[in-house]
């Protein structure tokens, strides 16, 4: 704007600066004032180049001659929005008509104690702000017009360091704002230029963020007391816990107490143990004798397993060695098939050239017939001389005839021959290898029983259900504690013959159940039957019996009547629930060593005695 005593310039030229004298030209510029001022394209200025003083300028000129866009440009380079400054409303309408762009430069003085980076900027910071219809960026150089910055936080410093408040009516009036404030007589609204220029405004503005940012202190500040009252609770707790813990010298002087209490109470019950196990071993002295009759019986049965072991060892070494002849044998009649093969191929090579020589003399014959044929005729017309001549060879060829016949017949008997001797041969053959291969089997099967016998030897559990009674022992054994009472069996491996020569009759008599095992209850039933899934022992017998029920007493009356013996007189256990199964499965079985007389019999009781076998008196 121009004071009112100062006189317009001409239309369409462009204004004038006027400098009030300075104090001394040699005084260095302010830190933050303005020196150089160019605009291109920039409202009504096309190239604009103005040079300020240190003090204070004026700009006069023509109404519409573009002081105010001098002074717009400023605030806009100084980042100030289009709207604020109330003569645009986008950056795009700022540039001239006609153009595509517009540009803005600003020296600012950077000289002296309230010089910003002096390091960087050097005594000049150069401002450029370019416009285009599309954006607009800002670009900040140093003295010598090297690029430093181009963000818009860098420009925010520089203008708060230096004071720099475009958007205060009392740093830049425009003649808008300055008509708004002469001419109105509003109050309110001076009021609000007042609150304005004297930043008022934009301590309110700061004092309504920190008041929000106090209300979000305390919303936090909330959220921290209530994620800390889990740890009050928590330090109360130790507290707590810190008051026990003061009665921790009572506590260690009960423990004492009780551990000196504890040791005593083992030492009575280590004398309860003591006397126990003295008691076990009187009566297990008393079990020795009958035990060692026991080892004296499995010593002789397992002296004569030895020797059948060693009669199978022989068989077996004469086994090898006739097989080994046999494959001699079989070598020695391969060779022999071989040579009779090839004799055949001799000999069919030797029957088609008798077959040629055959069909030869057959033409041979034919000729010879024709000839005689034709002698026949000559016969008729010729002499007695000359007939008898025809007679003669007649003769001749009727031999020659004969011995061809002779040949070929021998022929055919040497190939009937030949033919008979290979059908032989081969029949020999196949009944060698049918004979090796019941050998091979027979060897097999000695050798199973070796390892059979061998196994039995090192593990009597084993020869009831084999390796899988094992396993299922060991997973027993891993599950007991789920168990009401432990498992018994295989039942065979509690049983004791009377004599070792019964043992095929009662494995017979007893059939699977000698394999089976006693559980005391249905759970039990259930746990072993778990037990024998996991090793792929499905087809175990289970019989469940109560474990505490005590020995029964068989009635003479209840026993089949016979000379024989039953199975369970040539039997014996010690755990007395084996022998109350056995009693309740083979009652009613005997077994003879006559198999003329019997193998196996079945005697059917009577209703009677059926019932009396069932109320059997108890010890």
């Amino acid at each position: 704007c121009r004071p009112p005593h100062q006189k317009s310039t001409p239309p369409g030229k462009s204004p004038n600066l006027r400098q009030l004298p300075a104090r001394s030209k040699a005084a260095a510029a302010m830190a933050g004032t303005i020196s150089r001022i160019r605009l291109e394209n920039f409202m009504c200025h096309s190239s604009l180049d103005i040079e300020l003083g240190q003090h204070v300028n004026f700009i006069t000129g023509q109404n519409g001659s573009g002081k105010s866009a001098i002074l717009t440009a400023l605030c806009i380079a100084f980042g100030c929005r289009a709207k604020n400054t109330q003569r645009a409303a986008t950056l795009k309408d700022f540039i001239k008509t006609g153009c595509s762009d517009a540009a803005i430069a600003v020296d600012i003085n950077n000289q002296g104690e309230d010089a910003f980076k002096p390091d960087i900027y050097g005594n000049l910071i150069k401002l450029e702000r370019r416009i285009t219809k599309s954006s607009s960026s800002t670009i900040l150089k140093d003295q010598h017009g090297r690029k430093v910055a181009h963000r818009k936080d860098d420009l925010n410093e520089i203008v708060e360091h230096f004071n720099i408040d475009v958007e205060n009516p009392c740093v830049i009036m425009s003649q808008d704002k300055s008509r708004e404030f002469l001419h109105s007589g509003n109050d309110k609204d001076k009021f609000k230029f007042f609150f304005k220029a004297t930043l008022l405004q934009r301590l309110k503005e700061l004092l309504e963020t920190i008041r929000d940012q106090v209300h979000k202190a305390d919303s936090d500040v909330q959220e921290l007391e209530k994620s800390i009252k889990p740890v009050m609770r928590e330090l109360d707790e130790l507290r707590e816990k810190i008051k026990n813990m003061e009665h921790i010298e009572e506590i260690a002087h009960d423990i004492d107490n009780l551990k000196k209490k504890l040791a005593w109470s083992w030492v009575y019950e280590v004398d309860q143990q003591i006397e126990e196990q003295t008691v076990k071993l009187q009566k297990l002295k008393g079990r020795a004798p009958a035990c060692q009759e026991r080892i004296d019986r499995n010593t002789v049965v397992i002296d004569k397993l030895k020797k059948e072991l060693i009669e199978k060892e022989e068989n077996l070494r004469s086994l090898v060695g006739k097989t080994r002849e046999e494959n001699n044998m079989k070598k020695s009649m391969e060779n022999n098939i071989a040579e009779a093969v090839k004799r055949e191929i001799e000999l069919e090579a030797e029957h088609e050239r008798g077959a040629h020589m055959l069909q030869r003399k057959n033409g041979r014959l034919n000729q010879l017939q024709a000839q005689l044929r034709d002698f026949q005729m000559q016969h008729m017309q010729s002499t007695q001389a000359e007939a008898s001549q025809m007679e003669k060879d007649m003769q001749n060829i009727q031999q020659q005839i004969d011995h061809l016949h002779s040949n070929v017949t021998r022929l055919r008997e040497d190939e009937n021959e030949f033919t008979a001797e290979l059908s032989g041969i081969v029949k020999s053959i196949n009944d060698i290898s049918k004979e090796i291969a019941e050998n091979d089997r027979r060897t097999k099967q000695i050798k199973s029983d070796i390892a059979d016998l061998q196994r039995q030897q090192s593990n009597t559990v084993t020869a009831f259900g084999g390796q899988r009674v094992l396993k299922l022992l060991e997973s027993i054994e891993t599950n007991h504690k789920k168990f009401e009472s432990p498992p018994i069996g295989p039942i065979g491996a509690h049983l004791q013959l009377a004599s070792e020569s019964w043992s095929v009759a009662v494995d017979s008599a007893c059939g699977g159940l000698l394999d089976a095992f006693i559980v005391t209850c249905c759970k039990d039933l259930h746990v072993l039957r778990e037990c024998a899934s996991k090793v792929n022992f499905n087809n175990l017998r289970i019989i469940v019996y109560d474990f505490t029920r005590p020995r029964l007493i068989i009635p003479d009356g209840s026993l089949p009547t016979t000379e024989h013996p039953t199975v369970l007189s040539v039997i014996q256990s010690e755990n007395h629930t084996v022998l109350n199964v056995l009693v309740d499965q083979v009652l009613h079985y005997i077994i003879s060593n006559n198999y003329s007389v019997c193998f196996r019999k079945v005697v059917h009781l009577s209703y009677a005695k059926y019932q009396e076998a069932q109320n059997l008196s108890i010890i």
